[in-house]
């Protein structure tokens, strides 16, 4: 976590001066910075996007603002098409994104002038969940899953999966559709990006769909893992199994990458032109100094510290902004 630094002056009951010589003492050692911070950095940063990376830049932001106090960091949550859309158009300095970029949105980028590099943050489970007193459900395939989720489905009862599970409803939780993560989950789960069945309860909030599955007993739902790690005793995951066996999603099995298909990468696009300003500048450079941290502490597997550290000097122009496999997948 960053460690604050704060101005020490002398103890000024330890010497005679006059007044005027405290007051240009005290003067000088501030520097016109924020008091207490050090910091000569002002302005505003806008980042938008995202809802499951969103944990992640809004802690960053907090913790950077408690160093710049005099620079204001607005962390938005519309969704990662919703982010894209302001992005694209130069609205924002930071997309916050839960998949890569798509064509279209990069030809309108560079139809509006915006030049822009991606950076990968996290890594990500995407999680199914229950209601907490599920009792019949510990494991689901993929194929059940593409079953349930398919444009066309009529499944609406839990036998219907399984015959042995119990003739009850099944009432189903998911992102809406501006969300990466529903684009993520029905080109993974589906087979093609932005499939699904209609009727569902859709929300761009995932506390509203971890509240939604919390009071509905006949429940299934899905969303980032942070937003069930921060809430384990409101849900219950179910493993999935990729033909390989019940996989649950941990911090363990997402990092050695064996929760599949449900693994993904977590991204922020940032729009060069704002690299130029010293408080987005320094901003991205914090991200990447306290990543690691803040990425765990929000219930994410970080990256090694060295893809922040090459992260960091794409920043700076001293390494090569290459894209990453993670970054270019489905941008077509």
């Amino acid at each position: 976590m960053a460690n604050i630094g704060r101005i020490r002056l002398p103890s000024i009951s330890a010497i005679c001066l006059p007044a005027s010589l405290v007051l240009l003492a005290l003067a000088a050692a501030c520097g016109g910075s924020d008091p207490g911070t050090g910091s000569t950095l002002s302005g505003t940063l806008e980042i938008d996007g995202s809802s499951t990376v969103f944990p992640i830049s809004e802690a960053t932001a907090e913790e950077f603002q408690k160093v710049h106090s005099g620079v204001h960091v607005n962390v938005g949550v519309s969704g990662t098409g919703g982010g894209f859309k302001r992005f694209v158009v130069g609205e924002l300095d930071i997309a916050d994104a839960s998949r890569p970029i798509r064509q279209q949105e990069i030809d309108a980028a560079t139809e509006n002038g915006v030049n822009f590099m991606a950076l990968d943050v996290a890594i990500d489970g995407l999680t199914v969940v229950v209601h907490p007193r599920n009792d019949f459900i510990d494991c689901i395939t993929v194929e059940e899953l593409g079953l349930i989720w398919s444009p066309g489905s009529t499944i609406d009862r839990w036998n219907q999966v399984r015959p042995e599970w119990p003739d009850k409803p099944l009432h189903l939780y998911g992102p809406d559709t501006d969300s990466g993560t529903f684009d993520f989950f029905t080109e993974i789960i589906v087979g093609q990006a932005q499939a699904s069945r209609p009727d569902y309860f859709a929300s761009a909030s995932d506390n509203f769909l971890v509240q939604g599955v919390y009071g509905d007993r006949n429940s299934l739902g899905y969303f980032g893992f942070a937003y069930y790690i921060e809430n384990v005793d409101k849900l219950k995951a179910v493993a999935v199994d990729n033909g390989g066996g019940c996989v649950l999603p941990s911090i363990e099995t997402i990092r050695a990458d064996l929760y599949q298909p449900l693994v993904r990468p977590l991204l922020i696009y940032v729009n060069e032109a704002s690299l130029a300003r010293p408080e987005v500048l320094t901003f991205l450079e914090f991200y990447m100094d306290e990543g690691s941290d803040l990425v765990e502490e929000v219930g994410y597997v970080p990256l090694d510290d060295a893809l922040y550290a090459s992260n960091k000097l794409k920043l700076t122009g001293d390494g090569l902004p290459i894209p990453t496999a993670a970054t270019t997948e489905g941008q077509n």
